[in-house]
């Protein structure tokens, strides 16, 4: 499935060897982007109709891709819309972190162990030091466990989302 992120991908692509005057094949594009051959050709030849992207051919075999001004506009556009999603999902992640640390400090809680990596840490440790609740992180589990019969502590497994 085509995303917007994935057309962003493959705009920035276009853009980053545009800046540093490189030269790039579909193929790598196709690779950057995390797409067919086939399907990169034909976003490429749908941002050149819509005017994002200027075609030039350099012999029979190749091909110059750059963004035009509309394109860069569109890089723009697409890269502050994925920043407002990205500000929306921290703040929903927040408020249910928040809300978590919260009910565990209104049932006596006063340490948060967080067990194993996490792409949020940043926010519980965020929400605890807001609320005053001391953030122990450990990659060790048979630690984390062997603090969960201290009063006080609540024990947060972490597990990261392995990539699609």
């Amino acid at each position: 499935m085509i995303t917007s992120d994935t057309e962003l991908t493959l705009m920035e692509s276009l853009g980053e060897a545009q800046r540093t005057q490189a030269r790039i094949t579909q193929r790598e594009l196709a690779s950057r982007s995390g797409l067919s051959l086939g399907m990169t050709n034909a976003l490429l030849r749908r941002f050149v109709e819509k005017g994002w992207v200027k075609l030039t051919r350099l012999s029979a075999k190749s091909v110059q891709y750059a963004l035009t001004t509309d394109g860069l506009g569109e890089v723009a556009r697409r890269t502050a819309g994925y920043f407002r999603r990205a500000a929306r999902s921290a703040d929903q992640y927040r408020t249910r972190i928040e809300q978590f640390v919260l009910k565990a400090k209104r049932d006596g809680a006063a340490t948060l162990v967080l067990a194993g990596p996490s792409e949020v840490d940043f926010l519980i440790e965020f929400v605890c030091e807001r609320h005053g609740i001391v953030l122990v992180r450990t990659a060790d589990l048979a630690r984390a466990r062997a603090m969960i019969g201290r009063p006080g502590v609540v024990l947060l497994y972490a597990e990261t989302s392995s990539p699609s």
